[in-house]
């Protein structure tokens, strides 16, 4: 074997550039960078399904209303909820996931840098591919379930780009769960035990897990719709032997836990936020991650009551019922332990604290409908009403959206360096808390009085003006509330003021020990754990950085790679030779083979590369000075 190559920290710093050009995020494995990466495309696709809200709202306003067409409708809402929920919400939370997990934890990298920097290209290039359905002959429009019954009788390629999107953004999804799964399990530093671990860690983890099991029942399920769809096969047309509810179960095997994928990070977040601006530590932390690991467990047995109409009869309706219900005391005992973290504690209002106080109440409410839907008689009721609608952004939005703003005003300095000004958080958080709850709130009463969701428009005198024109509206204050956060975090960026390793000031694990933003190779030397809170542990004992756990040595650190880009691309380009093949365009097998050759050549590339990364110096870490964190 070579012997690796030897870079200072000088010659990396000059060769990779820490401005941060183009050319580094396109080739970086750096999970600090990637985190970046998830949290602008994420951003960028929030954008977007944002808009596709608005149209939904302008639509909605007055009874009658042509804004849109019907099937046009039937594309915004489809492509709204799709956007949200796997190229918005999914992508964000990654974001702080690789920005904080590997910090909180120790560790130098993830366990596999290579395929971080692939699963987030995965996602990228599939959400692409998704969204380019608006210029190919129509976006997606069986709904954001895609509802076998529907998308099979869907005519266009609009489905066809739902399939094909959402496997490639899939794979990606799913490679980045099992990466952090490994890098949590081996890569925690010296003193780092399980009940150690900070509950965003513990939250990432059971996420992980989560992923890794919710997500082939999805890739499934696409791939017998891209067997109907593309190759003739039956398994969802009835005439044929096929069985639509098949589909429905395998999408909400995933679905389900998919929703505990997105609100668990949440509920990480904000234990971290309660105890850093509570100024104590989280109360009943064993509580705490046992409830984290039950509600994991519990999502996948529940994921039957979104179809309690179907007609699996009583008995299957009963036990997923009483299954729901249980669910909700493991989240019961988290908003107890947040209520009494905050409780005898020297409060600071900032802006994540905002979030996280509003959060409680917002999400509460979610719960609550959320059991109400459980009684499966009494859901026959709420079905496919706007009272369902309101319950799931109550949970998502309150839950999940909440989060994702508190997580960015809370780690922007972590990962940027530099302070998101307060004062316009607080502006963006009072526009959009109660522009959201204008939204969506008077929605359950629309339910309850009979309007349907997913209806293009509706008739005057039926009761329903009033409300949806109130709603209407409540959606410009959310939509001025993301306008004021883009101005803030545009004119932070072009004052760049500088902050130090702990902004907040009461920062109590360990990313709050390193510089912001970290050096590339986190830690010079791995830090010694010796409880809870390890960073709080030093402070208090006057110490202005971590214990190290090793002597000051070379570190060895990933080269960059374009490969990861090559591979995701490649399955790009070979998706849209898979789907206008179906048209028997004589273009579409030479582009076909051309993707798969391009993702298969840079996968032999990475095969047969002799890469093993590069060492730097402990001499050259001595005299760095861009880490004054961990010290000797």
């Amino acid at each position: 074997m070579e012997e690796r190559e030897v870079k200072s920290v000088s010659t990396y710093a000059q060769k990779k550039g820490f401005g941060a050009t183009l050319w580094d995020f396109l080739t970086t494995v750096d999970h600090k960078k990637i985190a970046i990466l998830y949290l602008f495309a994420g951003g960028f696709f929030f954008v977007v399904g944002g808009l596709e809200a608005v149209f939904i709202r302008i639509q909605l306003a007055v009874p009658n209303n042509d804004f849109v067409s019907a099937g046009l409708f039937n594309e915004i809402i489809t492509m709204h909820g799709t956007t949200m929920i796997f190229l918005a919400a999914m992508p964000l939370i990654f974001a702080f996931m690789n920005a904080v997990m590997p910090l909180q934890i120790g560790a130098r990298d993830v366990a596999f840098p290579f395929v971080n920097a692939l699963g987030f290209w995965l996602f990228f290039f599939g959400g692409v591919f998704l969204n380019l359905s608006w210029f190919f002959d129509g976006a997606p429009d069986a709904g954001w379930t895609s509802y076998a019954s529907l998308a099979m009788a869907s005519k266009g390629h609009g489905i066809d780009f739902y399939v094909l999107g959402l496997q490639i953004s899939g794979i990606g999804t799913l490679i980045g769960g099992i990466n952090f799964l490994v890098t949590i399990i081996n890569m925690r530093a010296p003193g780092m035990t399980y009940m150690r671990m900070p509950l965003f860690t513990w939250t990432t983890f059971v996420t992980s897990a989560l992923i890794l099991f919710a997500f082939p029942p999805l890739t499934v399920g696409l791939v017998l719709m891209m067997f109907d769809r593309m190759f003739g096969s039956n398994f969802f047309v009835t005439t044929m032997g096929g069985n639509t509810v098949i589909w429905e179960h395998l999408f909400w095997i995933f679905g389900h836990p998919e929703v505990y994928i997105l609100v668990l990070p949440a509920f990480g977040i904000f234990s971290e936020i309660f105890p850093i601006f509570s100024r104590k530590r989280l109360f009943g932390y064993s509580s705490m991650v046992f409830a984290t690991v039950l509600i994991g467990f519990l999502g996948f047995m529940v994921w039957a009551h979104h179809m309690f109409t179907t007609g699996l009869g009583p008995i299957a309706n009963a036990i997923f019922a009483v299954a729901t219900m249980a669910i909700g005391v493991p989240t019961g005992i988290k908003i107890f332990n947040w209520l009494l973290t905050v409780w005898g504690g020297s409060v600071k209002f900032t802006t994540p604290m905002y979030w996280a106080m509003a959060f409680i109440p917002t999400f509460l409410a979610g719960g609550v409908t959320g059991v109400m839907l459980a009684a499966a008689a009494a859901d026959y009721q709420y079905h496919d009403t706007y009272f369902v609608v309101a319950h799931f952004h109550y949970v998502i939005v309150g839950g999940v959206v909440f989060a994702i703003f508190a997580g960015t005003h809370l780690y922007w300095p972590k990962m940027f360096g530099t302070m998101l000004n307060e004062t316009l958080g607080k502006i963006t958080f009072w526009l959009f808390f109660i522009g959201f709850h204008m939204t969506f709130f008077i929605q359950h009463f629309l339910g309850l009085w009979g309007m349907p969701r997913r209806v293009f428009t509706y008739l005057p005198g039926q009761g329903f003006e009033a409300s949806n024109l109130i709603s209407s509206l409540g959606a410009v204050f959310m939509s001025l509330g993301v306008l004021v956060l883009l101005y803030n975090i545009i004119m932070t960026s072009v004052k760049n003021e500088r902050v130090g390793n702990d902004p907040w000031g009461d920062g109590r694990t360990l990313e709050w020990a390193l510089p912001s933003p970290p050096p590339f190779y986190n830690f010079k030397q791995l830090p010694l754990v010796r409880g809870l809170d390890a960073y709080w542990l030093e402070k208090m004992e006057g110490k202005k950085g971590m214990t190290p756990a090793e002597p000051l040595g070379d570190i060895h650190m990933p080269n960059s790679s374009f490969l990861p880009f090559v591979i995701a691309f490649g399955l790009f380009v070979a998706a849209f030779g898979a789907l206008f093949n179906m048209d028997d365009k004589a273009w579409s097998v030479p582009v076909l083979i051309i993707g798969l050759l391009i993702t298969f050549g840079a996968m032999f590339l990475r095969s047969v590369k002799d890469d093993h990364g590069f060492h730097i110096h402990k001499e050259e870490l001595m005299e760095d000075d861009n880490d004054k964190g961990v010290k000797a």
